[in-house]
C-alpha cells in the first residue's frame, strides 16, 4: 500500500457518495440510474437537473421540482463574478492550457472568501461550516461563469454570452458556452451530474479534502483539486479519449472492422502507451457513468460514427486487455464516452474538456467540505516511512 499508490488503504470518512467496485458510484445510496429516476428533470423524462444532486449531496435527501427551482435561483442570484477575475485570466497567454486558465480565474475568486473573513474576525470552531456553505455555493455559482469565459476567450474570439436567467445550471452552463440546442442542454445536465462526485480517494477529492482540513477556505481547496484534476492520469483522460479515437479515425477510417480495430489496439498498447477510457483504480465493472452516456448516445444520436467506434472498442478492447493480463479491471470508465458526446453536439476541443469536469467536481467537493467543517474534522496529517523503514520491516516480517 505504501508503494502502490495507497490502493486499498481506508482512511477518509466522505460522507457525499461511496464507490463500490463492483456497482459504481452511489450518491447518499443512491446510483445513477435511480437519480435519473428520482431526480427532478427540467422535462419530463428528461436528466436529473444538477441542482438537484447538489441538494442530495448537501442533505441527504430527495429534493421536490420546487425545491430545486428555489436552489437554481439562488445559485443564479450567487453567480456574480467581478472584473478582477477576468482580468487575472487575461493577463495568460491566449494559448496557456484552459485548466490553468480556470484555476487562475478560481483563485482570483478566493478574494470574496466569507470563511477568510470570517476566520480574521474569530469565528468560533462550531461556526466554522456556516461561512464554508455560504463560499461553497458561490463557488458552486461562479464556477460556470469562469469556465465559460476561459471558452470563449480561447475559441470564440472572447465574444461572451451571459447568463440566462430562464435557465437551470446545466442548460445555462451550456447556453453561456454557446450551445443553446436542446439535446446538449440535456447532455450537459446529465455529465455535470454524473461527474460531480467519486468518493474521497480521487485525486481531486482528495486534494479538496485535504487542503480543506489546513482550514483553507472552498476557494484555496478548490483551486488545489483543480490543478490535481489536470493531470492525464486523472481529469484530463476524457482529452486523451477523443485524440485517440480521432487517431484510430485518421489511420483506418470510420468504417473499419473489428479486425483492423484490434489491430490498432494492439499497436498502441505495443509501442508502451494505454488505451485511454478503459481500466479504474477502484471500479471492476463497467463504469456506470459509461453506461448512461451510452443509453444517452442511443437515444440522441445512434448513427453516429464516433459512438459507433466507442461502441465497437467497447467489444474489442477489454478481451485484450484481459488477455494482456495485467489489468485489473479492463472495463469502460466514465472518460470513454464523454467526448464522442461532446464532440457530436459541437464542443470538439478537447482540450477543454477538463474544465467541464472541474465545473461538475465543485459540487462533490463543495458539499463535502461544508461537512468536513460541519462533523470538526482535524487536519489531515498520515505517517510516511523510507524504503529504508520499509525494507527492515519486510527482513523483520520474513524472519518472524
Amino acid at each position: 500500500m505504501v508503494l502502490g499508490g495507497m490502493r486499498g488503504m481506508t482512511g477518509l470518512l466522505w460522507e457525499t457518495s461511496l464507490l463500490d467496485p463492483d456497482e459504481g458510484i452511489r450518491f447518499r445510496g443512491l446510483s445513477i440510474p435511480e437519480c435519473q429516476k428520482v431526480l427532478p428533470a427540467a422535462k419530463p423524462e428528461g436528466e436529473p437537473l444538477p441542482e438537484g444532486l447538489l441538494w442530495l449531496l448537501l442533505t441527504g435527501k430527495v429534493p421536490s421540482k420546487a425545491q430545486v427551482d428555489a436552489l437554481s435561483k439562488e445559485l443564479r442570484d450567487r453567480a456574480t463574478v467581478p472584473d478582477h477575475v477576468f482580468k487575472a485570466i487575461d493577463a495568460l497567454p491566449v494559448s496557456a492550457h484552459p485548466m490553468t486558465q480556470f484555476a487562475t480565474g478560481v483563485m482570483a475568486l478566493q478574494v470574496q472568501s466569507e470563511f477568510q473573513k470570517a476566520y480574521e474576525m474569530g469565528i468560533p470552531k462550531s461556526k466554522y461550516w456556516e461561512p464554508t456553505y455560504e463560499d461553497s455555493l458561490s463557488l458552486i455559482a461562479r464556477v460556470p461563469v469562469v469556465a465559460s469565459y476561459v471558452y470563449r476567450r480561447i475559441y470564440k474570439d472572447g465574444k461572451i454570452i451571459p447568463m440566462d436567467d430562464s435557465l437551470d445550471y446545466g442548460g445555462n452552463f451550456s447556453h453561456m458556452l454557446g450551445f443553446d440546442s436542446p439535446q446538449m442542454q440535456e447532455l450537459m445536465r446529465l455529465y455535470v451530474t454524473i461527474h460531480s462526485d467519486h468518493e474521497g480517494g480521487n485525486v481531486s477529492a482528495h486534494t479538496g479534502h485535504l487542503v480543506g482540513s489546513a482550514l483553507s477556505d472552498p476557494y484555496l481547496s478548490f483551486a488545489a483539486a483543480l490543478n490535481g484534476l489536470a493531470g492525464p492520469l486523472h481529469g484530463l483522460a476524457n482529452q486523451e479519449v477523443l485524440l485517440w479515437i480521432k487517431s484510430v479515425v485518421d489511420e483506418c477510417g470510420e468504417n473499419m472492422t473489428k479486425e483492423q480495430l484490434k489491430d490498432y489496439v494492439w499497436k498502441t498498447l505495443n509501442s508502451g502507451k494505454v488505451v485511454p477510457g478503459f481500466g479504474h483504480g477502484v471500479l471492476r465493472k463497467t463504469d456506470p457513468r459509461y453506461t448512461c452516456q451510452r443509453e444517452f448516445a442511443l437515444k440522441h444520436l445512434p448513427d453516429d460514427p464516433l459512438f459507433q467506434l466507442v461502441s465497437k472498442l467497447y467489444e474489442v478492447v477489454p478481451p485484450i486487455l484481459t488477455e494482456l493480463g495485467k489489468v485489473k479491471n479492463p472495463w469502460p470508465n466514465v472518460d470513454a464516452h464523454s467526448g464522442v458526446l461532446l464532440n457530436y453536439f459541437g464542443l470538439t476541443e478537447a482540450r477543454y474538456y477538463t474544465v467541464l469536469f472541474g465545473v461538475s467536481r465543485s459540487i462533490g467537493i463543495g458539499s463535502q467540505l461544508i461537512w468536513d467543517r460541519a462533523l470538526g474534522l482535524p487536519l489531515e496529517r498520515p505517517k510516511s516511512v523510507t524504503m529504508e523503514w520499509l525494507e527492515n520491516y519486510c527482513k523483520k516480517a520474513e524472519a518472524a
